[in-house]
């Protein structure tokens, strides 16, 4: 995991880890129920804040959709200058913009995660790797 900070922590933005239980497989269309898939089940209560019906199948477009309206509704909370409602959840959009040609740009106003100076898109070292790096 890696997280940026801002001031006390009031703030936090967080990356994601992958689990693979090679004894609970996809079978005829069924998602497995293994303790990777309550795991995730528990991860999605914690970050979106409750359990929906679309989270049950994560490949749809129906739980993508609910993601995406879920992660909108705690940016706008999330960038607000006053938090007057608390957010749902944990889960907030990755502040970036790809246009059609595939050119990843930070969101418009949002060149620095809020209440930092760390850069949305990062930079270029001199001793990593780019890929690392930006």
């Amino acid at each position: 995991s890696s997280g940026i900070n801002a001031e006390y922590g009031r703030r936090d933005t967080e990356m994601a880890v992958g689990c693979y239980q090679p004894n609970f497989l996809c079978i005829d269309g069924e998602l497995p129920q293994g303790d990777v898939a309550a795991f995730r089940k528990s991860l999605w209560v914690e970050h979106m804040g409750e359990m929906c019906e679309e989270f049950e199948n994560p490949g749809s477009i129906d739980c993508m959709r609910k993601v995406n309206e879920l992660a909108a509704s705690n940016w706008e909370k999330y960038v607000a200058d006053e938090f007057e409602e608390p957010l749902q959840g944990h889960l907030l959009p990755y502040p970036i913009q790809i246009e059609q040609d595939g050119t990843v740009n930070a969101l418009e106003g949002f060149e620095s995660f809020p209440d930092t100076s760390a850069s949305v898109l990062g930079c270029k070292s001199s001793v990593l790797v780019e890929k690392l790096t930006t």
